[in-house]
């Protein structure tokens, strides 16, 4: 069956549980021959010789005992999208905005149900800080970390990335057991390697495998090189480590491969060191920074190369340029060949994007190009990719802090067209905070905070990091305005 007919599936549970059972066959021998008495030798003999090859297989008991606690249980919960009811679902009865929607005759957003979910993660330093996927923390309203001596914390979700999929999730412990971590360059095809995670809730079960290929590219859209193994993973596990023989973690198992939702033999890891780049961004600032340089490629087949004059089918083609883009200002031209960036080699479209994104926005890179049969190097400030507005569910950088809202001016034309002057256009919404839980959405604006008028994103962080507890925030949505009351807590 060809990828497109089959599905990515994402650890979280739902319910559910697979049982499998497994019959041996018997045979049996007749009256002894000589013949026969031949075969039994030779049945013995590998009988005899059978604990020898047992103990030339991996034996994985003494890296679960070691590594085996820092493997956590993740829980979640959240509320998530149900369909339309009668009136005005998902909306309180006593929030301000029940009214608001009923007078002004204004359609209702669809309502919101609670859900638990569970996952899988693991300790990356003594402190409390795990990791662990972002699918499985998403949109969660509560996070429970529990340890394998089922101590239970309540988790802060430092930040979570779903371009990556990875979060950082962080518990007040100290003196934790802690993962080593490994080099996912180093991995090798055909090594074994183990799973610890709690598929369908079993938690800390561990499953081994191989290695199966390193750097896939799924259609997910994502610029991750994936580790594939034949390791069982099922829902649940998402989050956890993946395992060397050395006791190094060298992934995060994130997917699997099926057309069932169950494990069929392919599964895929996040490699750490991409991970390990994204946790260091969101414990330090919260959100992600990622360089582009605003182009669109596609894989070199063996056609495309002797179209172009290649040798071989290598490198990253642009298909196209957008305008006004780092590439565009830099000369870069659709049907340009990237063969290296930095002096790293550019096999497949692949490593291009994902050389691009691991370098800040504003940095010279310089790209080797094949343009017309001629090789040519080209020097390219880095911008700064586009991405969700809140990459985490802490206070980032357009999160404003306390409100939990990500905003913008509004131009000239929205104003004209809003009939506002000033405002701020709410871009984005953490569920979880201040705003979210108010009623607060994408679309809104926002024109004052307790009467005073709004005209920058700056200015709304400072009005927000001085306020008491509660504050009233004037939102226009449609054509009514109303004042929403905010807990900052």
């Amino acid at each position: 069956m060809n990828l497109q007919s089959k599905a990515i599936v994402s650890g979280l549970v739902a319910a559910g549980l697979v049982a499998a059972l497994a019959v041996g066959g018997v045979k049996y021998y007749g009256p002894a021959t000589a013949h026969a008495r031949n075969v039994v030798s030779a049945e013995q003999s590998a009988l005899a010789a059978a604990p020898i090859a047992a103990r030339s297989l991996p034996d994985f008991s003494a890296l679960v005992d070691q590594y085996g606690p820092t493997v956590v249980n993740i829980s979640v919960s959240k509320n998530v999208k149900t369909s339309a009811a009668a009136e005005f679902p998902g909306i309180d009865r006593n929030s301000p905005f029940y009214d608001f929607f009923r007078r002004f005759h204004i359609p209702m957003p669809e309502g919101r149900a609670p859900m638990g979910g569970i996952g899988s993660g693991f300790i990356v330093s003594p402190d409390g800080v795990i990791l662990t996927n972002a699918h499985v923390v998403a949109d969660a309203s509560e996070v429970t970390v529990k340890l394998t001596d089922r101590r239970e914390f309540k988790a802060t979700v430092l930040g979570a990335d779903p371009q990556t999929d990875v979060a950082a999730l962080k518990i007040d412990a100290k003196n934790l057991p802690a993962v080593k971590i490994g080099n996912a360059n180093d991995v090798r095809v055909g090594e074994w390697v183990v799973a610890i995670g709690s598929p369908y809730g079993f938690e800390n079960t561990v499953t081994s495998g191989i290695v199966s290929a390193k750097a896939r590219a799924l259609p997910d859209g994502t610029y991750v090189p994936f580790i594939q193994t034949d390791v069982a993973v099922n829902p649940g596990n998402s989050g956890g480590p993946l395992f060397n023989m050395n006791g190094e973690v060298i992934g995060i198992n994130s997917q699997i491969y099926s057309g069932t939702g169950g494990y069929q033999g392919l599964s895929f890891a996040i490699p750490i060191d991409v991970a390990t780049k994204i946790k260091d961004q969101l414990v330090q600032t919260g959100k992600i920074s990622r360089g582009r340089i605003g182009v669109t490629i596609q894989e070199v087949n063996q056609s495309l190369a002797e179209s172009f004059g290649l040798k071989k089918p290598t490198g990253a083609l642009v298909s196209s340029v957008e305008s006004d883009s780092p590439a565009a200002k830099a000369g870069i031209e659709p049907g340009d060949v990237v063969l290296k960036i930095n002096g790293r080699d550019v096999n497949r479209t692949l490593d291009l994007s994902g050389y691009v994104a691991e370098l800040k926005p504003g940095t010279a890179a310089k790209l080797e190009v094949w343009r017309k049969g001629t090789q040519r190097e080209i020097t390219v400030t880095l911008g700064e990719m586009k991405g969700p507005k809140l990459a985490s569910g802490a206070a980032g950088e357009v999160n404003q802090g306390r409100l939990g809202v990500a905003v913008r001016a509004l131009t000239p034309e929205e104003q004209k067209a809003a009939g506002v002057s000033g405002g701020l256009l709410v871009e984005d919404v953490n569920a979880n905070g201040a705003a979210g839980r108010a009623g607060v959405q994408p679309g809104d604006i926002i024109l004052a905070l307790n009467s005073t008028p709004v005209i920058s994103a700056e200015q709304l962080q400072g009005m927000i990091a001085k306020s008491a507890k509660h504050a009233a925030l004037l939102v226009r949505r449609e054509d009514a305005k109303i004042f929403v009351p905010v807990d900052l807590g």
